[in-house]
């Protein structure tokens, strides 16, 4: 046989898309091309690997015994990579890392330094609602996951990093009660914090939005009004286009914070950027989100 690694991950993306359109574009290639290297791969074997069933594409059972394989080949290859760094005294591997939608304004300060210090160490950051992260999470996928709400009934360590503050915020500073209150959807820590705040007030006109970033852009447009977390909106509230609105009980006060399932023992690589955190997160939260303190009072 005279397969190659690449033809290794477009047959894996295949099984995992069950889709050459969709395969294609994971993979960043054309139908063409890509339909060209799996029909190279199909060749080495006299067994199918994928037949149709009308226009669906469905894996054989030979097919999914190859893609095994090929998933181990593709990480012992990964390893062996690591290896040849580490023999060139380069500190190397993978950090995963699956973090909630505002998270993204919270976990690159915390890693810049770290991949400064370690360059050949791979990361990969997966940016996902709370749900999708909660599932990373119980597959073993990732090293870290970073929330600001603690999930239920699961056995997890964790490392506090800072506050996460939402406030309520308008167009304006004043709220126009004809206008709906918009939402995050159901299973996001912003919604579940605002459904809390409203328990004993309840909102009969309300939108849902999918994304903190969907719900800022339509306040700031004046369609109504919300509860976002502070991090996300640094830049609208300096340049006025949001404003924050005072009302009884806020902010509401989470923190965000790395989580890891208690059983996983960390790769060596995941263990050195959780030290790394411990270490460095004080001096990270005064230099990056010293601007916090401005709204403190608020």
């Amino acid at each position: 046989m005279n397969y190659t690694f690449h033809q290794l991950q477009i047959f894996l993306s295949v099984v995992k898309h069950q889709s050459i359109t969709r395969a294609s574009e994971a993979m960043n290639m054309s139908q063409p091309a890509l339909s060209i290297q799996l029909k190279n791969f199909q060749n080495q074997f006299d067994i199918p690997l994928i037949e149709y069933a009308g226009k669906r594409l469905q894996v054989t059972e030979f097919g999914h015994t190859v893609a095994q394989v090929a998933n181990n080949i593709l990480e012992e290859a990964e390893v062996l990579q690591y290896k040849t760094k580490q023999f060139r005294n380069l500190f190397a591997g993978k950090l995963r890392i699956s973090s909630a939608s505002t998270g993204k304004y919270v976990i690159p300060y915390f890693l810049s330094g770290f991949m400064d210090l370690h360059p050949s160490v791979d990361l990969v950051l997966d940016v996902s609602n709370k749900t999708t992260v909660i599932k990373h999470l119980l597959a073993n996928d990732i090293d870290f996951a970073l929330v600001s709400v603690l999930p239920h009934d699961l056995d997890l360590e964790e490392e506090v990093l800072m506050d996460n503050r939402l406030y309520m915020v308008s167009k304006k500073a004043s709220i126009d009660p004809r206008l709906p209150l918009l939402f995050r959807e159901d299973g996001s820590a912003t919604r579940k914090a605002m459904d809390y705040y409203f328990s004993d007030n309840p909102v009969y006109k309300r939108l849902v939005l999918t994304s903190n970033e969907a719900v800022k852009q339509a306040v700031i447009a004046g369609i109504g009004y919300s509860i976002l977390p502070l991090i996300g909106i640094k830049n609208e509230l300096q340049n006025g286009t949001l404003s924050i609105v005072q009302a009884p009980g806020l902010p509401i006060i989470t923190r965000w914070r790395l989580v890891w399932l208690k059983k996983k023992t960390l790769s060596p690589v995941a263990q050195a950027y959780l030290d790394f955190v411990r270490e460095h997160k004080a001096e990270i939260i005064q230099s990056q989100f010293d601007w916090y303190e401005d709204y403190q009072d608020k």
